[in-house]
């Protein structure tokens, strides 16, 4: 079982950041490809980025590159999502997922199997 708990949103105005943390529990969290996704409402999950399970490999999506940066942290077991020049559109609830079997890429949205209750953030214009 993987519990993952997000933290670090809130309010901020356009241009400016917050950074994500998911926390995950369990003993293999080194070996799990991690993501990050937002929802706003009315409109589709979306997924924004991933991490290989070495931090080797990273993937953006294109309405947040050169914006965002995902790390891991091992020691930590804690995913980022260092989230800069913020716009009013990237107002959502975020949320950090994992996945425990290997072999996906970095790219891909689909086989996450555990997700984190999500965080808002707010982006003021």
């Amino acid at each position: 079982q993987v519990q993952l708990v997000e933290s670090g949103g809130g309010l901020v105005q356009a241009g400016g950041s917050l950074r994500l943390s998911c926390a995950a529990s369990g003993r293999r969290f080194s070996g799990y490809r991690m993501g990050w996704f937002r929802q706003a409402p009315g409109k589709e999950r979306e997924y924004l980025s991933g991490i290989s399970w070495n931090g080797g490999v990273t993937y953006y999506a294109d309405s947040v590159k050169g914006r965002f940066t995902i790390s891991r942290d091992k020691a930590k077991n804690t995913v980022y999502l260092q989230m800069n020049s913020l716009k009013p559109e990237d107002t959502a609830v975020y949320y950090c997922a994992a996945d425990t079997l290997a072999g996906h890429s970095v790219g891909s949205q689909k086989d996450y199997d555990y997700w984190g209750q999500g965080t808002q953030v707010t982006v003021s214009s």
